[in-house]
């Protein structure tokens, strides 16, 4: 497989105590054969165990460690880890994601849509459900489309913090993540951020293509779902769609 450097772009890798998936990720970029200007691994505080083996690490990807001496929260972790980031662009993975061989192919193709559309603030690789609603680009992209009349609340989902390329001027575009709040409440605080300040990006439509996520029974989730957001019981998932239509547009509209 051919080499390819991405000299304008950081690999930002958010982690907390699972320094195993961390190796696991970086080695895959590596076998893919793809390197980046700098790596950032930005720690939230882990375990004396998993920041010695980070270190480890570090001798072997040569990566910048930005480390807090306590667990801050997903905002301040990736927040600091955006800090250290100097490159224009930024390719952000939380630490379970692999990467697989269609992603580089995939990639420089969004390199160079966001190179030619200035416009443009996010490339994204993968998600749990297509966005609703999409514009055909190219090389199987499409632009995400957001509009207050579009039908459903699934329009709000124009950002995730699952992998995507970013502009490195982010924070300063659409404020800082915000901190000491839970993982889902950063993520949505951060998209109504992005929508109500314009944001605009691409999509992949073959969005589970590109990237796994995996949760090693050594290594599992760190984040801890509400048992209400994920139930199944009778009643309980319409509920949820009506209650998060109302959120949406409301939180959307102050």
């Amino acid at each position: 497989m051919e080499k390819t450097h991405y000299p304008d772009v950081t690999l930002l890798v958010t982690h907390y105590n699972r320094s195993q998936s961390l190796e696991r990720l970086l080695n895959s970029f590596a076998q893919l054969n793809m390197t980046f200007g700098d790596i950032v691994v930005s720690d939230d505080g882990s375990k004396p165990e998993h920041l010695d083996y980070l270190n480890a690490l570090k001798g072997s990807f040569n990566f910048q460690l930005v480390t807090t001496p306590q667990n801050k929260g997903l905002g301040n972790n990736i927040n600091k880890g955006q800090d250290a980031t100097k490159t224009p662009y930024t390719l952000y993975v939380q630490e379970d994601f692999v990467p697989k061989p269609a992603f580089t192919k995939a990639f420089p193709h969004a390199l160079e849509i966001m190179n030619r559309r200035a416009d443009l603030d996010m490339a994204r690789f993968y998600a749990y459900f297509r966005y609703p609603y999409l514009k055909p680009l190219e090389n199987g992209f499409s632009e995400m489309l957001f509009g207050l009349l579009k039908g459903g609340y699934r329009k709000f989902y124009l950002y995730s913090d699952h992998p995507h390329l970013r502009r490195s001027n982010f924070l300063q575009k659409f404020g800082r993540y915000p901190e000491a709040t839970k993982p889902d409440v950063t993520e949505y605080k951060m998209m109504m951020n992005v929508l109500k300040k314009g944001g605009k990006g691409i999509f992949y439509d073959d969005f589970q293509s590109l990237f796994d996520q995996v949760n090693s029974s050594a290594e599992p989730s760190m984040v801890k779902r509400n048992k209400w957001r994920d139930s199944r019981a009778f009643l309980v998932p319409l509920m949820r769609h009506v209650y998060r239509h109302l959120k949406f547009n409301i939180d959307y509209l102050r």
